[in-house]
């Protein structure tokens, strides 16, 4: 897997006691875990008292997912990882791709509805194109609208101003290229 999507774990509990488990938990990488449950047996052996001071879990950390798509002070580890685990974006690398391009133009709670509504199919109607600018993607719908302009005569066109406006609706750059979103 290329982009595996990990998090540290930690309690308000502990972070407010300043105990051995202020700092959270160990690095957790979601994709070794098949269910919630399987994470809760994993912080109970690191002495997390899941129900006691610690039964107020926060996120203190994540890598993986795109900075600046999600406030973490108001997501629950348990609702992120059934949200990904939802999506199938932490065992299939294309949907991660997918998943990293969305956020660069979207937030993770549009994300979030997208799963909640479509399930593992969140990704049906997103398409990138990888390795597009918007001069690029103007050329290909010239190419598309089957218009046959001489080479000497593209150089005159505006592609770059022709691409934004044949995508602007639903194209948005991202850092390999462009991401439709219908």
């Amino acid at each position: 897997m290329n982009g595996n999507i990990s998090i540290v774990i930690g309690s308000w509990g502990s972070y407010n006691e300043c105990n051995e488990r202020a700092l959270g938990s160990k690095w957790l990488d979601l994709s070794d875990y098949s269910d919630w449950e399987e994470i809760v047996d994993e912080l109970k052996k690191e002495g997390f008292e899941l129900d006691g001071i610690d039964e107020e879990l926060f996120i203190q950390d994540v890598d993986g997912i795109e900075d600046g798509s999600i406030n973490w002070d108001y997501v629950n580890p348990e609702e992120l990882f059934n949200t990904l685990n939802a999506s199938g974006v932490l065992d299939d690398d294309e949907k991660y791709e997918v998943f990293c391009a969305f956020l660069e133009v979207r937030c993770f709670d549009d994300f979030e509805e997208r799963v909640k509504s479509r399930g593992h199919r969140w990704n049906d109607d997103i398409d990138l194109w990888r390795g597009y600018d918007w001069e690029d993607y103007g050329k290909e719908m010239l190419d598309c609208c089957g218009y046959n302009i001489p080479d000497h005569i593209l150089d005159f066109i505006d592609l770059e101003r022709y691409g934004r406006y044949c995508g602007e609706e639903y194209l948005q750059e991202y850092s390999e290229g462009l991401i439709e979103i219908q």
